[in-house]
């Protein structure tokens, strides 16, 4: 056994032990509140640390700290939580040997053992976590004939397959473009930015289908697919511009007719896919058309708010939410930029995915996509030097997990695809929460402090209550 299993064994009590069997008995009708923890400079790692009775509730004083749940107050459907699987994490996973493979699936996908992730994105030919650019045509393929996607069966075909046999034979799967060939641009290059010319609309839009033609045939069913990764930046890497307009104007005349022509009307198509910063512009010019907002399944953002020092925008995602309440809103990517590996296990970057997730959800998502999902010990491969983390690195052929890891897993292990979210609110900013039910009416609460103390709490669902105690600088799913 390795030495991460071991400490899951002890710490996560998984593999058949009591983490799993506990997560089997909740499902059943019980008034026992299991508490699981992963805590700052402790063993705790999704540890279940207390397993608590509820009494019947009583008003609190107002100098104390609660937590109020709300199961009849339900709002979104859930959808799911993942990570991509670009060419630099199938590059590196390739380096594995099959026994760290096994374990690396099992710790991503397996629902009793792993953290069970239910979603998963992955790339439209070369993005900057590639060891190089290409395409799946010849270059000045105007009419698509020698497309093929032999260049993603080395690495990357293989671990989503893998990837997908892991989560049980079926997981939610989209893909996103970087840029369009070159000679489909204004600049003639995939990198640096720059602009579709318009006698390539359609061609660039048969793209998409083919890919997903390419790819169900090798067995990988697509669910959806984004228009553009990123369309307002223009980035040293593969990268293309749609202003809202021209991305109203691509979808509506030329990528959803091509895709309801060739077949694929029923696969989702996801806006945006860019920060939170200018979301509402982007929903508000694409929704108020028609005949373009008929194609829209949802709207995704990032996180990479684009001024130094600015705060998240969470505001934004909500306020979309409100305006548009019939389309999806879900994060298509984050990450932690400018790797170093001293910082492999610096506990705010997990805190910043913890406060991510507990806002964007608050604020009306229904799914959640971290980046890379494995990177190496350069944060790369990746052929501009946009080296960044991911929550599990290889390291000379083992497996390094960032408490980053487990502060996703406090989400996508414990919530579960339609799953509805709840009210939940603290009475106190020192601790952050969200609440969803399953659809076996488990209810789930996950709680973070970011704090430097340790924190009891009165958590309230209902007419009853338990008191909790959560570490400084923890993270907490309550199941119910």
């Amino acid at each position: 056994m390795t030495k991460h299993l071991q400490t899951l064994a002890i710490a996560l009590a998984i593999a058949g032990t009591a983490f799993g069997t506990h997560a089997a008995d909740t499902s059943a009708s019980t008034k026992t509140l299991s508490v699981y923890t992963t805590a700052k400079d402790t063993h705790h790692k999704l540890s279940l640390t207390d397993t608590l009775s509820f009494k019947p509730a009583q008003q609190n004083k107002e100098t104390e700290i609660a937590i109020y749940v709300n199961p009849a107050k339900q709002y979104q459907t859930f959808l799911g939580i993942g990570g991509a699987i670009t060419d630099a994490s199938a590059e590196t996973f390739a380096k594995l040997n099959s026994k760290k493979k096994a374990e690396f699936l099992k710790a991503y996908y397996d629902k009793k053992d792993g953290i069970g992730y239910s979603l998963l994105r992955t790339t439209i030919h070369s993005s900057d976590f590639s060891s190089g650019s290409y395409t799946y045509i010849e270059e000045g393929d105007k009419e698509l004939k020698t497309f093929s996607i032999k260049h993603d069966q080395k690495y990357r075909l293989p671990m989503l397959k893998a990837a997908i046999k892991a989560a049980g034979g079926k997981i939610t799967t989209y893909a996103s473009p970087w840029s369009a060939p070159a000679f489909m641009k204004d600049t003639n290059h995939m990198l640096q930015g720059g602009k579709l010319l318009p006698e390539y609309n359609n061609a660039w839009a048969t793209y998409y289908t083919k890919f997903i033609k390419a790819y169900e045939k090798e067995g990988i069913p697509i669910w959806g697919i984004t228009v553009q990764n990123e369309p307002m930046a223009k980035q040293t890497w593969e990268s293309m511009i749609f202003t809202a307009e021209e991305e109203r104007d691509f979808l509506k005349n030329h990528l959803g007719p091509v895709m309801e022509k060739a077949g694929y009307g029923d696969k989702k198509i996801i806006v945006w896919d860019h920060n939170r910063d200018l979301i509402v512009h982007r929903a508000n010019t694409i929704m108020s058309d028609p005949e373009a907002a008929k194609y829209v399944w949802g709207i995704g953002f990032h996180w990479y708010e684009t001024w130094t020092g600015a705060k998240p925008l969470y505001g934004n995602v909500a306020e979309v939410s409100k305006a548009y309440p019939n389309i999806n809103l879900m994060l298509t990517e984050a990450t932690v930029e400018k790797f170093n590996a001293e910082r492999y296990h610096y506990w705010p970057n997990a805190e910043r995915y913890g406060d991510s997730l507990i806002n964007d959800f608050n604020s009306g998502a229904v799914a959640w996509t971290d980046w890379n999902i494995l990177l190496d010990n350069t944060g790369g491969p990746n052929h501009v030097g946009n080296f960044c983390f991911a929550p599990i690195h290889e390291n000379n052929g083992e497996l390094i997990y960032t408490p980053t890891y487990y502060y996703l897993g406090h989400f996508s292990k414990f919530i579960r695809p339609d799953a509805k979210r709840v009210s939940a609110v603290s009475s106190r900013s020192v601790l952050q929460t969200t609440s969803f039910m399953n659809a076996d009416n488990k209810l789930v609460t996950v709680v973070m402090n970011n704090t430097d103390d340790a924190i009891s709490y009165r958590y309230y669902v209902g007419n009853e209550e338990a008191t909790v105690n959560i570490p400084a600088h923890a993270m907490q799913t309550l199941v119910y």
